[in-house]
């Protein structure tokens, strides 16, 4: 396995109509649903990136933008941003189109971060990810950044799950 790779290495690009079985109560793609899908194609890549088994450790930022409505397709498009020593942030970008027109728009993007696993079932390290396109360096430049904010969002989390009770709530 190579250690140093381009996002390009890890890009994946997925497009689906929107059916009425993936709608909410106002005829747009349920964000359950979208979330769902963001994390099967944030996989791809992490695996892509990796070539281990890879498991989501968090979801770091959903943003979205636009609603996307019945009949409309949906593509989302995928790569490794940034990497740790056995981690790695996926960028994914949602556009949706309405098909009728071909107006295309921003509907949403997203931050995951993957760990790759070893065959011993421990984290693995990852290759380094160098950006390419112009968009990749934009993205890729906040990589550091955003990996401290991550630490220490995580931090707050493991103190306040640490205060947690586990009693049932009717004891």
């Amino acid at each position: 396995m190579k250690m140093h790779k381009t996002c390009i290495d890890s890009f994946t690009a997925k497009t689906s109509r929107v059916f009425p079985f993936d709608i909410n109560a106002f005829d747009t793609l349920f964000g359950g649903n979208l979330m769902s899908m963001i994390d099967d194609i944030a996989s791809v890549s992490a695996s892509r990136h990796s070539q281990h088994n890879c498991v989501t450790a968090s979801t770091d930022n959903v943003s979205f933008f636009a609603p996307i409505h019945l009949n409309e397709s949906v593509c989302l498009q995928s790569y490794v941003c940034y990497t740790g020593r056995t981690s790695m942030e996926i960028f994914i970008k949602v556009v949706k189109e309405n098909m009728m027109t071909g107006e295309r728009q921003l509907a949403a993007t997203a931050f995951m971060t993957f760990v790759a696993i070893g065959e011993d079932g421990k984290p693995t390290p990852v290759p380094t990810v160098e950006p390419v396109t112009a968009e990749q360096k934009i993205v890729c430049a906040g990589g550091a950044d955003r990996a401290a904010e991550r630490k220490q969002k995580v931090a707050k989390q493991r103190e306040l799950a640490s205060q947690l009770g586990l009693a049932r709530p009717w004891e």
